[in-house]
């Protein structure tokens, strides 16, 4: 199942878990928001992320999100710069960062429990972060 654009709007809990490949670990624990703009969707993701060390810190990010042809998705920058588009399956992309690599794939084949899968190489980065989504914004 590949979801339409309109199918993620509404309020998304997350748990994310991200493992460096020196072994350092941290957790996120939040929440994300898709509403309409227009023919687009606003995404606002806001938590805790939670560091090996015990520290914690409130973590945000926003994104656009838009439909392309044959119903696929795009995702952009809050500014609108583009950043990657996902793929009827399956559903995967990348993105260049100079001098980093991000491929993410995703899997909707649970929906509406789907999860985002990334990996990301570079001379400094590499870890891979697994966040997975479920309707609601508190945990199950």
């Amino acid at each position: 199942m590949f979801p339409r654009l309109q199918d993620f709007i509404g309020k998304w809990h997350i748990t994310r878990q991200i493992a460096h490949a020196d072994g350092a670990t941290a957790q996120f624990e939040g929440r994300a928001v898709f509403t309409p703009d227009g023919d687009d969707l606003r995404y606002h993701e806001s938590g805790e992320l939670r560091l090996a060390s015990g520290q914690s810190m409130r973590a945000e990010r926003d994104y656009v999100w838009s439909a392309s042809e044959g119903g696929q998705l795009e995702v952009f920058f809050e500014d609108r710069r583009p950043f990657h588009h996902i793929t009827k399956g399956p559903a995967q992309a990348e993105h260049w960062c100079d001098p980093d690599m991000y491929k993410v794939r995703y899997d909707f084949g649970q929906w509406p429990h789907w999860t985002a899968e990334w990996h990301v190489k570079g001379p400094r980065k590499d870890y891979c972060m697994t966040s997975h989504y479920h309707r609601g914004s508190e945990p199950r």
